[in-house]
Order: structure tokens, then C-alpha cells, then sequence
């Protein structure tokens, strides 16, 4: 299996750089994953497509500010810092831009002083360990100093950070948001409840690797990034006794998908679990929990591209990119949705 199977060609005017007005009025391709065959509907029609006894896997996780601005000290030049990892005692695995002027024991400052660094090491990738100091709560900090790290593809800058959020968003850590969840609303929610459909909540935290590109030719050759995931006691309780029922688990989002089917036993049961995951999905595995998917349309030759075959067939999920991109469609991010059952 080739990374070059996974290529479709997108017109760059289709990649959404800001969202839209309203979250639930973005587009929504269904998708049968049995016949491949493809309809036109918009995300606030989504209670047509559900039935009662159905359960929506959401992924509470919340971005982190995490893109500093700065610069060296004392006097030096200009210096963007992305936080990806808390390693404990105010010390961070970070990107970092200009890397070649940060080496261990260069001095950054943000925020006049409110918040100071000192590069500590060089890690392999060249990411660096960055140890932190400032007064009060690292959190409250970051809203204050830092800016959303919006995916590399999009240009426009987002006058609202909460559009970059889901409406459910809880538990803090994740360095891109799980997109598919962005087009929900509170009252959409409400209405899916409100019809006997069950939400279950689990936490994936995004890492950057989400955008990196499968450099291998042979898929079977990418190593897949690690992410903390959890899954709580009730959550694994509300998937499991919908299976018992017969409904179906409707995963919202790649990240969703991944969390669960990380941590399911062979005969697709749930326990309260958590830890690292780099499950990698691609076509031949088989799911173990998930039924149907709610996705957005994702990069070329990536791994999220990968999975969604998984679930409907490459030539399937191709077929349906190729539709979308002559209908029009918004892609990545703040784009539009694909419900495939």
C-alpha cells in the first residue's frame, strides 16, 4: 500500500480560511460505506440521519494558546514558540522559530517580562526543552499572552478564538482542535438528546504530528505520533450498553475514533482507560467499536485520509473527495462535513 494511492488534487480556493457564521450551517456529505454512493445535506439536517438508541463520541478536548511571541534576551531578535508537550516542573517540549538562534541557555522573554524561558536542551527532531518562569497560574497566563496555533494552511487570522473551539470543549491540552466537532451548537446538541440519541464524552489531546505528512512511500513504513487520551468510567459504560441495545457509536471526529478504538477489547468493550495512543488506522483494519463517522475532508496522502478509507474504501472515500471538489465543498479545518455510515 502506497502513500501515493491516498493523493487527490485540491484546488487551493477550496481550503476554508476563516468558518462560517453559523457552526451547524456548513455542508454535509453522507456517505454509504457500503455502496459508496453520496449525498448533499447541510450539518443542521445531521437528527435526520440519527436514530434513537444512537451514541455521538465526543472529543472534550480544549485548545492551548499555545503560539508564543517573544524575543531573546537581552536585546535579541524576534522568537515564535508553539508549546506541545508539559514534561512537569514548568518545563515544555516546544517548536521553535528561529531554531538555529535558540540553543540550551538562550534566554526569551513574552509579554514584557510577564513571562520568561530558558532553553534547557536540543531534542531529537529538534524540538526544544523550554523551562518556564512567572508568577501565578501557567493558564491564565497563556490566555492572556498567547494566540491560537492555527493549522499551517490557513492564512486569515481568526478574529474569534472561540470558533476554533467546540462548544463542549473542556479539558485543556490540545495543540489543534478535533474540527469535526466545530460545526456542533449547544442547541443541536439539545436536539439530538432531546431525541434519545446519547452524547459520551472522551478527551484526545491533538498533537501537531495531525499535520505532518507521511514521508514513507510504503504506508506500512510511517511511524505515527503518540497523543494522551482517556476515557472515562460512564463514557465506557454509555458506548457498552449501546452495543448491547443494538444502536449504533458514532464517532464525531478522527480524534474520537482513535480514543476508543485504542483502548477496546477484542469483542469491542469498553473500560475507564487512559494513556498514550498512536494507533495507526489504515485499509484492512478492522473497528472494533465504531459504526459510522462524522469527519471533515482531510489532506492528501495523510493518515486521517488513511483512516476514513479504512472505514469506506479508498476508492470510495476518493470518489467522494472527487464529487466534493466539484461540488464545491470546503476543506480542512473550518471546512465542511462528511457523515459516513
Amino acid at each position: 500500500m502506497k502513500t501515493s494511492d491516498f493523493y487527490f488534487d485540491l484546488p487551493e480556493e477550496l481550503i476554508a480560511q476563516t468558518p462560517l457564521e453559523r457552526r451547524d450551517a456548513s455542508r454535509l456529505m453522507v456517505l454509504d460505506k457500503e455502496t459508496g454512493a453520496t449525498e448533499d445535506m447541510h450539518f443542521y439536517d445531521l437528527p435526520k440521519l440519527l436514530r434513537p438508541g444512537d451514541c455521538l463520541v465526543l472529543n472534550d478536548s480544549r485548545v492551548l494558546p499555545a503560539r508564543l511571541l517573544g524575543h531573546r534576551e537581552p536585546g535579541g531578535g524576534a522568537v515564535e514558540v508553539l508549546l506541545l508537550i508539559d514534561r512537569g516542573n514548568k518545563t515544555w517540549e516546544c517548536l521553535v522559530r528561529p531554531g538555529r538562534k535558540c540553543k540550551p541557555g538562550t534566554r526569551l522573554s513574552f509579554g514584557d517580562g510577564l513571562l520568561r524561558g530558558e532553553v534547557l536542551s536540543v531534542e531529537e527532531g529538534g524540538n526544544r526543552l523550554i523551562r518556564f518562569e512567572y508568577e501565578g497560574i501557567f493558564l491564565e497566563l497563556l490566555e492572556q499572552l498567547g494566540r491560537m496555533p492555527l493549522p499551517p494552511y490557513i492564512k486569515a487570522e481568526l478574529n474569534d478564538p472561540e470558533r476554533y473551539q467546540t462548544v463542549y470543549s473542556r479539558e485543556v491540552g490540545s495543540a489543534a482542535a478535533p474540527t469535526a466537532g466545530l460545526h456542533f451548537t449547544k442547541e443541536l446538541l439539545e436536539q439530538v438528546q432531546a431525541m434519545g440519541v446519547s452524547l459520551a464524552y472522551v478527551t484526545l489531546h491533538v498533537g501537531l504530528g495531525t499535520f505532518r505528512p507521511v514521508k514513507e512511500e510504503d504506508v506500512l513504513d510511517h511511524e505515527m505520533h503518540s497523543e494522551y487520551c482517556m476515557i472515562s468510567a460512564q463514557t465506557a459504560e454509555t458506548i457498552n450498553r449501546t452495543k448491547r441495545a443494538g444502536g449504533r457509536v458514532i464517532c464525531v471526529g478522527t480524534t474520537s475514533c482513535r480514543t476508543i478504538e485504542s483502548w477496546a477489547a477484542e469483542d469491542g468493550t469498553l473500560k475507564e482507560s487512559a494513556g498514550w495512543t498512536n494507533i495507526f488506522i489504515y485499509p484492512g483494519y478492522r473497528f472494533k467499536v465504531l459504526d459510522a463517522l462524522i469527519t471533515n475532508f482531510h489532506l492528501p496522502e495523510s493518515t486521517l485520509v488513511m483512516l476514513v478509507s479504512a472505514l469506506a474504501g479508498r476508492e470510495h472515500i476518493l470518489n467522494a473527495y472527487q464529487q466534493a471538489v466539484e461540488r464545491k465543498y470546503r476543506f480542512f479545518s473550518f471546512g465542511d462535513a462528511m457523515f459516513i455510515h
